[in-house]
């Protein structure tokens, strides 16, 4: 049995990777630590939260007597960390704490891992480490890099501090850098499930700019497939990245919800660009293909049904989620 912690488990892509590993696998053991910020819902988990196999903590990254806790107790000997403030809009409005979760944060893990001498450190990281592509080419492991917002800044530097464990003390580490992920139980500030629930409720669609960002694109349950293959069978001190080839501008995405839904795209409304935004991210997996065998398994037009179709199912959840707090930043954010 494997003991391992997963930090930022009742997030997005977290949440997602707990309920598919558990039902997968028999032969892990899953503390969860988690926050529990406005983007961490333990609903998430519903269908990990009675196996004995898991244990939910509520409790912060930075804090190094908890962690330190946490690996003494369950004698933690693998870590993935999934735990950070990922949202490059809230990080322009106020920078401060994705450099405390972000940066200190995985600085407190990997100083608590290396003392307790873990097997295996896995650091979740993202393709926006790399900067802004032009018109050609792709991000491969060894383009620099370079961030252009606090959000990928401050992801940035966790990475090096990880990549400086490994050469400083040989701690078995592994870096993953995903394209943009979607899919079931993501917050509605990302793009996707906040064109869906918009058009849903025949709001405006806020599109930053001329709509023609492109992004990479990956079903997030083809992107937590392969972060337990890196996790299994990635090679020490090694960067994978993951990705679909899904290359596509906003607006076009945003169209493609509309005419799923049946909505006008009367609803489109172009909206001031955000500050340094990249105008593009595409990004190179034939390493993890050709050493590890991993390809992903979704179309992006079968994703996109099943996803779409999940939050026509799961009004509930979202229409919670949506009210107060949120509701304030999204204001703020778009003006409206």
């Amino acid at each position: 049995m494997k003991n391992i912690l997963v930090t930022g488990g009742a997030g997005f892509i977290g949440s997602n990777f707990i309920n598919h590993i558990l039902n997968e696998r028999d032969d892990y053991n899953i503390i969860n630590l988690d926050k529990l910020t406005y983007a961490g819902n333990l609903e998430n988990l519903k269908p990990s939260e009675n196996k004995n196999s898991y244990t939910f903590v509520r409790g912060d990254i930075t804090n190094a007597e908890l962690v330190r806790y946490l690996f003494e107790k369950y004698k933690i000997k693998y870590v993935i960390n999934f735990a950070a403030e990922s949202h490059v809009d809230r990080s322009i409005l106020g920078s401060e704490i994705f450099y405390r979760t972000n940066v200190i944060g995985t600085n407190i893990l990997l100083e608590t891992a290396r003392r307790f001498e873990v097997e295996k450190f896995l650091q979740v990281s993202t393709d926006e480490v790399y900067g802004s592509l032009g018109a050609q080419g792709l991000f491969t492991e060894s383009t620099p890099i370079s961030p252009n917002s606090p959000y990928s800044s401050s992801k940035a530097g966790a990475d090096m501090m990880v990549q400086a464990f490994y050469h400083t003390y040989k701690m078995p580490i592994v870096i993953t850098r995903c394209s943009n992920n979607y899919g079931p139980l993501q917050f509605p500030e990302k793009l996707i499930p906040l064109i869906i629930i918009n058009a849903l409720n025949n709001k405006n669609l806020p599109v930053y700019g001329d709509g023609m960002y492109v992004r990479d694109w990956i079903y997030v349950i083809d992107h937590n497939k392969a972060i337990d293959l890196v996790f299994e069978k990635g090679r020490i001190g090694e960067v994978y990245n993951i990705g679909a080839s899904n290359e596509m501008p906003n607006i076009k995405i945003i169209k493609l919800i509309l005419e799923h839904l049946k909505k006008s795209e009367d609803l489109i409304q172009y909206v001031k660009d955000r500050p340094g935004h990249d105008r593009r991210y595409a990004i190179d997996s034939s390493k993890i293909q050709q050493e590890l065998g991993w390809t992903p398994s979704y179309t992006f037009e079968t994703a996109i049904a099943k996803t779409i179709d999940w939050y026509l199912e799961n009004k509930n959840w979202w229409e919670r989620i949506i009210s107060g707090e949120y509701q304030n930043y999204y204001n703020l954010q778009y003006k409206m």
